[in-house]
């Protein structure tokens, strides 16, 4: 069963956090980075993507940029910028988007439940991107990006996190310049920090919805601390990672379009031909096409949208793998018509997420692709019957909205 602790976290004044907030340190580039950073001198981009600070020659996996972000976080603290709450509390971190509001409780995670598959995970991980993470994680002696976990509902979680949003002021609430909203309330309350502890005693299992590549390298760097200290309790910071939990129906899923650069040799015609072996084709015009429901896909090309319904017959409903959207088009048109065989290194691919909307599909297919598909989301559902019996989901199966910020929550290794 899942378990939680409370935490003393690190956190920035209600003065800076606005300032100091910022997207996770894998949806931008250096480059954007860097025009953030500049911006807004605080942005905790400056910690997470150190590299900013320095000489564009600096390798981003240089010794020198995770030596730069340890010293920024101790100089931000040294500076009052952060504070650390002195006892251990659970938070609710709520997120508002076109006024739709998703809460999640903050919280640290057991590395052994991710080693013992209480946390279930549904994507590889990349060794060189691990190995960025965990030199982050060890440098700073800090976890700074929250892991983005989900679990199925549960009604006593839920009362606790709603009296608490009714009767508590928030200590953080601003919206960011992409504006979402962010609100925060600390659960000081000790019955109510053990009740939810408990209750997650009684909850099977916790997903990983979104940062793998973190989770794995959080739990290494606890690993090797534990190595480093053979008479460790378990009751030690790096014996757990920095977590915001969200229930299932609370969070939102957007697809995850593609975009590809070429036929693959094909005329638009034999292209055509080839794709009605397996799907039904559909011309929609030039007005965009969104799917509505599972197995359709849309198709933008040589100016004009379709409308893709796989055949009936291709769909294997037991396989939760192969039953998926994503699945199914890389199954049974982008491996065999396009022969794009692995996705997650085939130049000739890009995937677009959902919240850059359809005319991003239109504006890259009239700048660097020569056709685009939109997809219908990947449900919460469908990661977890994934994750239930251990298989992996394709790359780039699920795009969450909104992001989770860092800088707003940190928790040390060491107190």
């Amino acid at each position: 069963m899942a378990t939680i602790v409370p935490f003393s976290a690190v956190r920035p004044t209600q003065e800076e956090v606005k300032n100091v907030a910022a997207l996770p340190y894998d949806v931008v580039n250096r480059e954007e980075a860097k025009a953030i950073v500049q911006k807004q001198p605080n942005s905790f981009l400056k910690i997470d993507r150190a590299e900013v600070q320095l000489d564009d020659q600096v390798s981003t996996y240089d010794e020198q940029v995770y030596l730069k972000a340890r010293d920024t976080l101790n100089d931000m603290i040294d500076s009052g910028v952060f504070v650390r709450d002195e006892e251990a509390y659970f938070y609710i971190y709520q997120l508002t988007m076109d006024g739709r509001k998703q809460r999640g409780l903050v919280a640290c995670s057991s590395i052994d439940d991710y080693e013992n598959d209480i946390i279930k995970k549904h994507e590889k991980t990349r060794e060189a991107k691990e190995k960025d993470r965990i030199n982050h994680v060890d440098y700073c002696n800090a976890q700074t990006g929250p892991i983005f976990l989900a679990y199925r509902s549960n009604q006593v979680v839920k009362d606790i996190i709603n009296e608490i949003i009714e009767h508590t002021q928030p200590v953080y609430d601003f919206v960011s310049d992409d504006h979402i909203g962010h609100t925060v309330w600390v659960i000081k309350d000790k019955e109510k920090i053990q009740t939810i502890q408990s209750t997650f005693e009684t909850i099977q299992n916790t997903y990983i919805a979104d940062g793998h590549h973190r989770t794995a390298s959080a739990v290494k760097v606890g690993l090797k601390r534990r190595a480093q200290n053979p008479n460790y309790t378990g009751k030690e910071n790096f014996n757990y990672f920095l977590s915001v939990i969200f229930s299932d129906d609370e969070l939102m899923v957007l697809p995850y379009n593609r975009v590809v650069k070429d036929l693959n040799g094909y005329s638009e015609e034999s292209f055509f031909e080839k794709i009605k072996e397996s799907f039904d084709v559909e011309l929609i015009g030039q007005k965009p096409f969104q799917p509505e429901s599972k197995e359709t896909f849309g198709m933008y090309l040589n100016n004009n949208w379709y409308k893709l319904s796989i055949h009936k017959a291709l769909v294997d409903d037991k396989d939760p793998v192969k039953s998926l959207d994503v699945s199914l088009l890389q199954d049974y048109l982008l491996d065999p018509i396009l022969n794009i065989k692995d996705p997650r290194v085939d130049d000739r691919i890009d995937f677009v997420g959902g919240i850059r909307g359809l005319g991003e599909l239109e504006k890259r297919v009239a700048n660097d692709m020569y056709i685009a598909f939109s997809m219908y989301p990947t449900s919460i559902e469908e990661l977890f019957q994934v994750a239930d019996v251990n298989k992996l989901m394709p790359p780039k199966s699920t795009w969450f909205e909104p992001k989770l910020r860092s800088g707003i929550f940190i928790n040390t290794l060491e107190d």
